[in-house]
């Protein structure tokens, strides 16, 4: 991975990297699709412990809508490990460890016993919204909006990106983090997942002790769970209900 250069100008901005970051993206406004998609998502879990939660798991993948989760045990490391995207211009996403994939779109994804129908969000967290915001527009992610306003999880600054089915979320670190881990100069990096549920409360109820109550979310109209760390994931993983008409979201 490359250490992005210092930015010239930066400012810390506050929004907690807690488990609650993964709820926050809020509604965007309509606009085209971006040629940039997801096609994997490698993770630090076991296929067994997803398997557990009512996933359908293929050897080490689960595929979930047109995104193939790769899941390379809990010796790999820790939560999201790397992503791959086709249609990007560079890997040089200021730290967020990419490959390029020229691979065509998965077919139908499996049926998951839990209803899982695809991934509807992936979270990273950046010390340098600016810097980080620059880069990724500089490999042609589409930008749909930064959000300024704080988050009921107490960040103040949000940027959003469309990749093809997928809303990319970054999050800027809380100014305590910023100014404990040595300012801005250190890369972004991925950090968690949203998943939608064609039913979310049969999925809780799934789960039992493994997931929080279901909740309003902050998107209108949507439901939110979390997952338990009782369930041994590494990668904090939120459950959402289905939104508006798929493609009404931003």
């Amino acid at each position: 991975m490359v250490r992005p250069a210092a930015p010239r100008s930066g400012r810390p901005g506050a929004g907690p990297p807690s488990r609650r970051c993964v709820e926050q993206w809020p509604a965007c406004t309509v606009g085209s699709v971006t040629e940039v998609s997801v096609e994997q998502i490698a993770l630090a879990d076991d296929p067994g412990a997803w398997e557990a939660l009512g996933f359908a798991i293929d050897g080490e993948t689960c595929q979930l809508g047109s995104v193939v989760l790769n899941l390379r045990g809990a010796q790999a490391g820790r939560a999201i490990l790397e992503w791959s995207l086709r249609g990007v211009a560079s890997t040089e996403l200021d730290g967020l460890a990419t490959t390029i994939s020229t691979a065509p779109p998965a077919g139908p994804a499996p049926e998951h016993p839990n209803g899982a129908a695809g991934v509807d969000h992936v979270v990273a967290m950046s010390p340098s919204l600016d810097r980080t915001v620059a880069a990724l527009q500089a490999a042609g992610l589409d930008l749909r909006r930064i959000r300024e306003e704080p988050t009921p999880a107490g960040a103040p600054r949000q940027a959003f990106f469309r990749l093809g089915e997928v809303i990319l979320e970054v999050v800027q670190e809380p100014a305590e983090v910023f100014e404990r881990e040595g300012g801005s100069d250190r890369p972004a990096r991925l950090w968690g997942l949203a998943l939608v549920f064609a039913d979310l409360p049969r999925a809780v109820e799934m789960l039992g002790e493994d997931a929080s109550p279901v909740r309003p979310a902050v998107q209108p109209g949507r439901q939110i769970a979390t997952v338990r760390r009782s369930a041994g994931l590494s990668v904090p993983l939120a459950l959402m209900s289905r939104g508006e008409a798929a493609g009404a979201r931003v």
